[in-house]
């Protein structure tokens, strides 16, 4: 059997069939950060970005993001979420932007996919919207840091703390 599950036994790429898996509640929980200079940062808390409220517009769509993964990546499932919620954490120390989105459905495949690409997207946008003031920007990080439900039951990144 091949370890991806995303290719058949001739090795043509397909999307899993998942009817025979169980509905269950799934959740999972991603995190990323977006660093930049110490002015940039203090526009951003400060709320007075010229194309407005950064971190607002950012939850929205990193929302976005999880609503439209199956439409970004090419073999995953489209998802009925029952949930989408998007932290960010402002970080004076390190001059950075942690963002963390959890993602929920019931179903028969999980929202890992969901997750990640919420936070991509919550992260470029701030990106996007802070780019004419700091193109030197970094977004690293972007990981799965919790999964629950499904056959596979939890799992927890060895170092969840901090995005």
């Amino acid at each position: 059997m091949n370890p991806l599950t995303h290719f058949d036994t001739e090795g043509q790429a397909h999307m899993v069939d998942v009817a025979a898996k169980d509905e269950t509640h799934r959740v999972a929980i991603a995190g990323g950060s977006i660093f930049m200079q110490p002015a940039t940062l203090a526009l951003i808390a400060s709320g007075s970005a010229k194309k407005g409220d950064v971190l607002g517009i950012a939850r929205i769509a990193a929302i976005q993001g999880a609503k439209r993964t199956s439409d970004l990546i090419p073999l995953c499932h489209p998802i009925a979420l029952t949930r989408v919620a998007a932290e960010f954490e402002l970080d004076a120390k390190q001059n950075a932007v942690h963002c963390l989105v959890t993602a929920e459905c019931s179903g028969r495949t999980g929202v890992e996919m969901e997750a990640l690409t919420a936070t991509s997207i919550g992260l470029l946008t701030i990106y996007d919207m802070c780019k004419a003031v700091d193109r030197g920007m970094r977004i690293e990080g972007i990981r799965l840091l919790e999964k629950k439900g499904g056959k596979s039951g939890h799992w927890l990144a060895e170092e969840k703390g901090g995005a």
